[in-house]
């Protein structure tokens, strides 16, 4: 009989399978439980490593950039928390109606959405950066798989426009970009801190390990500005440029006893919470970058050159004949004859002929020292971006016409901020101020440039200029004696004087008694009825320094007494 064929053979044979596979049952639970005792006994350091190398994260702790305050501590610009959204896209996964979701809060085509998704080269992509808190947590309640959310710092400038661009800004990377914020980048930047958290497969903070270093915080600036003055000038001279259909226009107000900047607008502007209305012509600082021809303004100078140098007194007469010369074959004129003229008169009147006469008298080196000596030709080093130098030619190189053209600020080039540092020296008896635009503590000390008797001198001629008869009445504020002077220059076109746009100016000192602020006024092209400094900038400067010297409660000098007076005609000072 065949096996087989017996039953009972068979049973034997089913019972020793069933042995088998217990055996190797059995077997296979005590590899397994032997593996796991050895990689738990001996290898514990080992596992312990490359788990934390899959779940333990070091992640960034932002730290925010220092805040910018004016004076009395308003804020300038501030850092508030925003949220950046990215995704994984090896790991994203999203329905159509997420996606949908998605692209309604960021704002963006969900085509383009779609495409970011599905790019699974990439293992990082972000979909927007600097998102307000509020929707970067409703659209971490959508549960799209892959999709993350990062904690930044984002700038914000309550000002607006009125300190754009004086402050400048930053970029996504919380970086200054321009202005102050790129200036005192590493006095305002932070450092981050780092802590070491434990994150699931989908990368969600699941646990706060470790706090490895603490952020530190960037450090506030406080500038010397004072925001309400501000505010009053960018105001005033808003308002100018469209009286006068300007195209730009800048203004300065200096503490010349403490050098601090209290002021300093410049138009057109643009808002920085806003980088659509961002253009380069809107964001440059006119006043501090921008160089000019500063016309009849540096008639002063060269008196005071003059006076230094003995060469003239104030009481000095000069024949301006029938209100020309020639020198060369080039013909120096004034608007109207002004006959015998003393100097202190000739700076009243704005005399290009008498001022070109004492220049040509005097020695070049006389005239290029003082300027050179009130900061012409030199950055201010005010602590601003892109200052200018401006243009001062050797006085060796002065042939006798650009000898006498100096005289009255053509062929030579200055900012706004230079011109008024400058006149601070006259404001301060003589002593050139180092100017800031961050608060000072301490009074500074200043550089003697001229005697205290040349200065005050120029300031009595300079004061003539807004009593009646003189170039700038409009310049005038009630219960303080002012000193100033006008100019009006043909501007620069391509290289050539063009015959029908200006830059009409105004630099003024108050209180003239007890000096304590200069104003420096600027309007670029003036296309109303008028161009003339006297009644383009002057009256921009009477309304700035009015609001100023109340605002700082400084103490009239002079009687109260209406200012009313008929506009007059310029007396010379186009050139």
């Amino acid at each position: 009989m065949k096996k087989s064929a017996n039953p009972l053979l068979r049973i034997d044979l089913q019972r020793w399978r069933m042995r088998v596979v217990m055996i190797l049952l059995f077997g296979g639970f005590a590899a397994l439980t032997a593996r796991a005792t050895y990689l738990q006994t001996w290898q514990t350091d080992f596992l312990n490593k490359e788990g934390g190398k899959r779940a333990n994260r070091v992640v960034e702790i932002p730290a925010h950039r220092g805040m910018i305050t004016d004076r009395r501590g308003e804020p300038l610009a501030i850092s508030t928390p925003v949220e950046s959204v990215w995704i994984n896209p090896q790991e994203a996964q999203a329905t159509p109606q997420q996606i949908q979701a998605l692209a309604t809060l960021l704002d963006i085509d969900p085509d383009e959405l779609r495409r970011d998704f599905s790019d699974k080269k990439k293992s990082f992509v972000y979909l927007r950066r600097q998102l307000p808190p509020e929707i970067a947590t409703s659209i971490t309640a959508l549960g799209i798989k892959g999709l993350s959310t990062t904690p930044e710092y984002r700038r914000y400038y309550p000002s607006g426009e009125v300190m754009a661009q004086v402050l400048g800004v930053t970029g996504v990377e919380d970086r200054g970009l321009e202005g102050l914020e790129f200036v005192y980048q590493s006095w305002l930047e932070g450092e981050p801190g780092a802590k070491r958290v434990l994150k699931d497969r989908l990368g969600n903070t699941v646990e706060d390990l470790e706090l490895l270093r603490l952020p530190k915080h960037g450090r506030d600036l406080t500038l010397s500005i004072n925001l309400q003055l501000q505010y009053l000038a960018y105001r005033e001279l808003a308002d100018a440029l469209t009286r006068n259909q300007a195209q730009a226009g800048a203004i300065i107000v200096l503490d010349v006893r403490s050098g601090e900047v209290l002021a300093l607008v410049n138009l057109p502007a643009f808002n920085p919470n806003n980088r659509t209305t961002m253009t380069r012509g809107r964001s440059r600082n006119r006043a501090v970058s921008d160089v000019y021809e500063p016309g009849s303004t540096m008639k002063p100078f060269l008196v005071a050159a003059a006076l230094e140098a003995g060469t003239v007194t104030p009481e000095t007469r000069i024949d301006t004949g029938p209100g020309w010369f020639m020198v060369g074959d080039k013909r120096i004129a004034d608007v109207h004859p002004k006959g015998n003229l003393s100097v202190a008169e000739a700076i009243m009147v704005s005399s290009n002929v008498a001022t070109a006469k004492i220049a040509l008298d005097m020695k070049s080196e006389d005239y290029w020292r003082l300027l050179n000596h009130v900061g012409f030709g030199a950055q201010p080093n005010a602590g601003l971006a892109s200052e200018a130098s401006g243009r001062l030619r050797p006085y060796a190189s002065w042939r006798p016409i650009e000898k006498a053209t100096m005289a009255y600020g053509h062929g030579m080039s200055v900012s706004l901020l230079q011109l008024a540092r400058a006149y601070a020296a006259i404001a301060t008896d003589g002593i050139l101020p180092p100017v800031t635009v961050v608060k000072r503590h301490e009074a500074p000390v200043g550089q003697r440039v001229m005697s205290i008797k040349t200065a005050r001198a120029v300031r009595d001629m300079l004061e003539l200029v807004t009593q009646e008869g003189g170039t700038a009445p409009q310049a005038r504020v009630m219960g303080y004696r002012v000193a100033g002077k006008t100019g009006t220059a043909h501007k620069l076109v391509e290289g050539r004087y063009a015959a029908d746009k200006y830059i009409a100016s105004f630099v003024g000192i108050a209180p003239a008694s007890n000096p304590r602020l200069v104003t420096a006024v600027m309007i670029d092209e003036p296309n109303g009825t008028q161009y003339y400094g006297g009644l383009v900038a002057a009256p921009v400067f009477s309304g700035v320094m009015t609001s100023a010297l109340r605002l700082l409660a400084v103490p009239p000098d002079a009687p109260f007494k209406s200012l009313t007076t008929e506009p007059m005609e310029a007396v010379g000072e186009a050139t």
